[in-house]
């Protein structure tokens, strides 16, 4: 496609943060966005890159009355050779379209979200930080537009990417997290969409969220619809047990997101030797192994915290720690070899780099 690119004049350019401890996470964004429209009758058309500012939509736009959104995240990584790296891009490309057949959406071609994150990307290549731990995040988002109620799906949609570095996910960086295990409310059920990157999800899990956090937790784990039996997983990650040398991780039901990290966990824990396992894991199977010791190590897995240790589990007024409240040496392992991947340090026997540019 023939992006038309609209550059903001150097004088206009914002200020870099150098000190990494200052980005936080998704606080801060860079100069420019990419942005694409969907219209029925023309599809996508009028691909542009250009200064990051407010949109303006039309009141009765179907994104802010019956929730036509999703959303993906990912990440570009500097390596210590000057490389770019972004980490399956093509994955999340994937997802973002059956995402939006899910949600009634025209779904973008795997080959435009491609095309305009990676020429953003290389575009803002000032931005990607090079600090220990950190790098750049890209915000993939589709909402729908229009001028007209009634619950339908649009006729036009805004595609767009902006991007924004990021230092840790989570303030305690790699060190293990306390959650409290949501037994009252529910995020997803299935046959709905939990397994759709879309807003709705995130929304009916801040609730729960905000009064964990009250009590001092980090994240919600959370537990199936049905019978409330089932660990299923967190706001922010999938979810993994060890017991052992087997790491185990709630089956993919259609309540869940397919996390690409999860799915590269999978692969790489093979890969070293561990066995893993996706299969239905009860709330009493993971306090029990907690109170015995069988359960030696949990962990969560998602784009934004990569891996983040859990050192205990809140659950009907009771707290389980896990392996002492340290991490252990699988999740250790895990987290060193796939960062070491996803910044060129390591060898890449998977294919999941791919170099997109250089400083």
């Amino acid at each position: 496609m023939q992006i038309t690119i609209e550059k903001v004049k150097d004088e206009e350019l914002k200020p870099l943060y150098t000190d990494a401890a200052q980005l936080g996470f998704g606080k801060v964004f860079t100069d420019h966005m990419f942005t694409m429209v969907y219209r029925k009758g023309q599809g996508w058309v009028e691909p542009k890159i250009t200064k990051y500012k407010p949109f303006e939509i039309d009141p009765a736009a179907v994104v802010l009355h019956y929730s036509q959104e999703i959303f993906e995240g990912l990440k570009a990584y500097a390596a210590e050779d000057g490389r770019i790296l972004l980490f399956r891009p093509e994955k999340n490309a994937e997802r973002m379209y059956h995402s939006a057949e899910r949600i009634c959406m025209a779904p973008l071609p795997v080959e435009y979200f491609l095309e305009g994150v990676k020429t953003l990307v290389n575009m803002e290549k000032r931005w990607i930080p090079k600090a220990p731990g950190t790098s750049l995040y890209i915000r993939p988002t589709l909402v729908g537009l229009g001028s007209a109620l009634g619950v339908h799906p649009a006729d036009e949609y805004l595609f767009y990417v902006i991007l924004s570095p990021v230092s840790a996910y989570f303030k305690e960086g790699f060190k293990p997290i306390s959650l409290y295990v949501e037994d009252v409310y529910i995020r997803a059920a299935v046959g709905g969409v939990g397994n759709a990157k879309t807003g709705g999800n995130y929304a009916a899990s801040l609730l729960a969220g905000a009064k964990a956090q009250e009590k001092g937790f980090s994240q919600v784990l959370w537990l199936d619809a049905k019978e409330r039996k089932y660990v299923e997983e967190v706001g922010a990650m999938n979810m993994f047990f060890v017991f052992g040398d087997t790491l185990v991780t709630p089956s993919l039901s259609g309540s869940i997101l397919p996390g690409i990290t999860r799915a590269s966990v999978l692969e790489l824990a093979e890969y070293l030797g561990y066995r893993a396992e996706e299969r239905m894991i009860s709330i009493d199977e993971v306090i029990a192994g907690a109170k015995d010791g069988t359960l030696t190590e949990a962990f969560g897995t998602g784009t934004a915290a990569v891996i983040s240790p859990v050192g205990s589990l809140f659950y009907k007024g009771e707290n389980y720690e896990i392996n002492n409240f340290q991490v252990g040496p699988i999740t250790q392992k895990l987290y060193d070899k796939l960062v070491g991947i996803q910044y060129g340090r390591e060898e890449d026997p998977f294919g999941w780099v791919q170099e997109i540019g250089r400083f």
